[in-house]
């Protein structure tokens, strides 16, 4: 399936916060993922009233635009899960939600299997994103969205097009934001499963199944269209102070009466933040 949600241990029901503004108000996420997609799930979570963890650490590798865009609404800490893994239970153990786009088997290596994971903490969700998803001769198999654009037609229609036998790639990265916006909808569902049901639950998005819906769409001839003016994507961008300067980005896509998406936290440098929860359990 495009999003394959499954429980995966016994849990009591846990009802959803009561109406407010931001309907994922009280609601607290671990976002271990990097780079675009797994980021822009927990972007679009903590958009709608979610707190939002990031963990990184300083040995892993980061793209500082992409932190820039994907960490608005977010807090961000530094914690090794190679040394630091009680301080990682603690926050667990106050989580609704954990995203991780780790290879299949690292937290487990490192003492924190998702059957673990439902252990430490019954009823949380776990949000998992992977390239090739986690069955098939691929299964496992490392990879990011130019890789999956590769393997799954894309940079060879992308070519066609242009009449160019050399492949090009996708203009953007829809597979990782494609991905990124099903996996925080799978979250969302699997609390709801949760709140009717009970349990704890795991939600599984990878970008070649991504990629091989979003090819069922349809197409357009993107080479016909005209470049877009900032005049014309002027009410599409929002410019607010961050820890890397005034920053301006695109708004959430949502434009909601009564309980409107917004990033409330301003995009900081990683580890700008200690590993705590600021909202009350």
């Amino acid at each position: 399936p495009l999003v394959a949600i499954e429980r995966i241990g016994p849990a009591p029901r846990i009802p959803l916060p009561p109406a407010a503004a931001r309907p994922l108000a009280g609601m607290r996420v671990l976002d271990l993922t990097r780079v675009i997609a797994g980021p822009v799930a927990g972007r679009t979570l903590a958009a709608h009233g979610a707190d939002v963890l990031h963990v990184s650490a300083p040995h892993l590798p980061s793209i500082e635009t992409l932190v820039m865009d994907t960490g608005r609404g977010k807090r961000n800490t530094f914690l090794d899960l190679r040394h630091e893994g009680a301080r990682f239970a603690e926050l667990l153990s106050g989580a609704d939600a954990l995203l991780r786009s780790y290879r299949e088997g690292a937290l487990a290596g490192l003492g924190f299997a998702d059957e673990t994971l439902a252990a430490l903490r019954p009823g949380i969700v776990i949000g998992h994103l992977s390239a090739y998803g986690v069955t098939g001769p691929w299964a496992g198999r490392r990879g990011f969205d130019s890789l999956t654009q590769t393997s799954t037609g894309f940079n060879a229609d992308e070519a066609d097009a242009a009449g160019e036998s050399i492949p090009r790639v996708l203009p953007c990265q829809a597979l990782d934001h494609a991905s990124g916006y099903l996996l925080a909808m799978g979250v969302m569902a699997a609390w709801l499963r949760r709140a009717e049901e009970g349990g704890s639950w795991r939600v599984r998005v990878s970008l070649a199944r991504t990629g091989i819906w979003l090819r069922t769409l349809g197409r357009i001839d993107g080479l016909a269209a005209s470049e877009p003016t900032q005049a014309d994507i002027h009410d599409l961008l929002e410019t607010h102070p961050s820890g890397f300067g005034p920053l301006t980005a695109v708004r959430h896509a949502a434009i909601l009466a009564n309980t409107p998406a917004f990033e409330a936290l301003p995009a900081m440098p990683l580890g700008s933040h200690p590993p705590a929860w600021v909202t009350a359990a």
